[in-house]
């Protein structure tokens, strides 16, 4: 049964409802282990929502989640919106300031918070003057606060009574904040119509039957564990949660949940590719009809097929918060172009931009700009921030900061803007060049960067993390390097590290490599008497 059709008309709280009405004994969540039916899980909504009410939660009202997956997390989100109010999930990693900065930011009347994080809110909770109450998911003692620490055990309420539903899919479901490598995060305004395509093209790219279920340990504090829920109410299935990654016990974990599909990110891929083999991956062979996520390199996906009998891997995909899943697979239609994030769907228009607004030919490369071909499937700008909104949406396009190409129909990314290259009279992608890098078998990571005062040209270096018994030589390296790349695209400088500056959501920052140049571990190639030139070819 589709329920998902006329999703830009549709809020997260009526096709929740239509879903409790039509499956309410079938299997909504399984978190870890624990089952819950469509219909437990809209009670233990449904009395959060009152209890929310009665402490003074209004509609339009910001209600911040700092919590990992559990069994509480998707009843939370369900009874912030069924009062009208809009969720804030932040990831577990932030501290310090960078909680503080979103909280503070959405303005946030309430916090809920598992115990272990309820610390990181009392440090900053007198910077915070919006904030009311705290609830924890734990039962204290709890430490002094600037604002009153309460149990959320003593709020789970009794109520089950209908509460009217006040919502458009117009209105605001959540904030969700951008990772914030360039300046401070910002709050993406995300409509329940947005959530609901969402939803919906996700199950475009990969359709389940009623009792199927899928399973993913991305957190819910993104948008792509949210959409995995989303997508299970919309047509019925089960949706499994995990609140964590083992290489060990993947296959365990899959056989437990009885999951047929799964969502999964690059590192994923590779990492259960290559473990070795366990009663469980064995027993579990052929059990997951399918697969999702970027990337999957062709050798990878290959191994998924054989190796576990997975009948059907989805690579192809484009997106961003503020408008996610601008390119993907329709399941059933064409295969893209090898190496691309497959072709525009249909909510969205897509463009190759040059630095002026124009539209470029196909083939070459500009920023990526996006419009909407319906009401409701994108962002609705940044929270209180309408000057980066207007920054953002030049001449009627969404600009999204990353490079790209089109061929046949078929997009393709090429870089971050800010993180593209010129060198040698050459555009150069840093993201190709760490690409190549990392196949390299002494390497685990990689970020390629300009250096210096740039004036039209480039200067490249690369700063890598080896892996643990790996002790690579920068000469070898780069010697390395000069056959696998073009002349333009060998880096000058070469640095190892034993980890590169990250984000608290894992981006790196090029921007603090990049003022940190040349340093003293830094090795010069050109120091080193290393020229690279462009091959010639030899005479006929």
């Amino acid at each position: 049964m589709e329920l998902y059709e006329g999703a830009e008309k549709e809020t997260v709280v009526h096709a929740f409802a239509r879903a409790v009405a039509a499956f309410p004994d079938d299997l909504f969540l399984n978190i870890a282990g624990e089952r819950f039916s469509y219909a437990e899980v809209d009670r233990a909504a449904t009395r959060l929502a009152h209890e929310l009410a009665a402490l003074g939660v209004v509609k339009g009202d910001r209600v911040v989640t700092l919590t990992e997956t559990n069994v509480d997390v998707v009843p939370l989100w369900l009874a912030i919106n069924r009062i009208g109010a809009i969720w804030v999930p932040i990831n577990t990693a932030y501290r310090g300031d960078f909680l503080r900065h979103q909280i503070a930011d959405a303005g946030a009347c309430l916090a809920i918070c598992d115990e272990d994080y309820l610390a990181r809110i009392v440090d900053i909770a007198a910077d915070l003057p919006a904030l009311r109450l705290v609830l924890s998911r734990g039962a204290g003692p709890y430490p002094a606060c600037a604002v009153p620490v309460e149990p959320l055990d003593a709020h789970r309420g009794t109520d089950e009574a209908p509460i009217p539903i006040d919502v458009t899919p117009q209105d605001l479901a959540c904030l969700i904040y951008t990772s914030g490598t360039t300046g401070p995060s910002k709050g993406c305004m995300v409509s329940h119509a947005y959530l609901c395509n969402q939803g919906r093209q996700h199950r475009q790219a990969l359709p389940q039957a009623r009792g199927e279920i899928g399973w993913t340990c991305l957190p819910m504090f993104h948008t792509a564990g949210i959409t995995h829920v989303l997508a299970a109410m919309l047509d019925g299935h089960g949706a499994a949660l995990w609140p964590f990654f083992s290489v060990s016990q993947f296959w365990d974990h899959i056989e437990a949940s009885g999951a047929s599909h799964a969502l999964l990110m690059a590192t994923i891929f590779g990492l259960v590719a290559n473990a070795p083999d366990t009663p469980a991956m064995k027993r579990c062979h052929g059990q997951l009809k399918a697969i999702i996520g970027v990337p999957i390199p062709p050798d990878i996906k290959a191994i998924w097929e054989q190796r576990f009998g997975v009948g059907y891997c989805m690579p192809y995909a484009y997106g961003q918060t503020e408008a996610n899943r601008m390119s993907s697979l329709t399941f059933g239609d064409p295969e893209p172009l090898p190496g691309s994030a497959g072709r525009p769907t249909d909510a969205f228009v897509l463009a190759i931009l040059d630095d002026s607004g124009n539209v470029l030919p196909e083939g070459e490369v500009g920023e990526i700009a996006v419009r909407p071909r319906r009401p409701g499937v994108m962002f609705d700008g940044y929270w209180n921030r309408p000057e980066e909104t207007v920054k953002a949406w030049r001449n009627l396009w969404m600009h999204t900061g990353d490079l790209g190409r089109m061929e046949q129909g078929c997009l393709f990314f090429v870089d971050r803007k800010k993180d593209y290259l010129r060198c040698r009279g050459e555009n150069v992608s840093s993201f190709e060049i760490e690409r190549a890098f990392q196949a390299h078998p002494a390497i685990r990571e990689s970020a390629v960067h300009a250096v210096g005062q740039q004036s039209g040209e480039d200067e490249i270096k690369i700063t890598i993390v080896p892996k643990d018994d790996a002790d690579p030589d920068p000469r070898e390296l780069c010697e390395w390097a000069i056959g696998q790349l073009p002349h333009f695209a060998v880096p000058r400088y070469f640095e190892f590290r034993a980890e590169l500056p990250k984000n608290p959501t894992g981006r790196v920052l090029k921007y603090q490599l990049r003022d940190e140049g040349v340093t003293t571990a830094t090795w010069d190639r050109e120091a080193h008497g290393i020229t690279v030139r462009k091959q010639r070819r030899p005479a006929a």
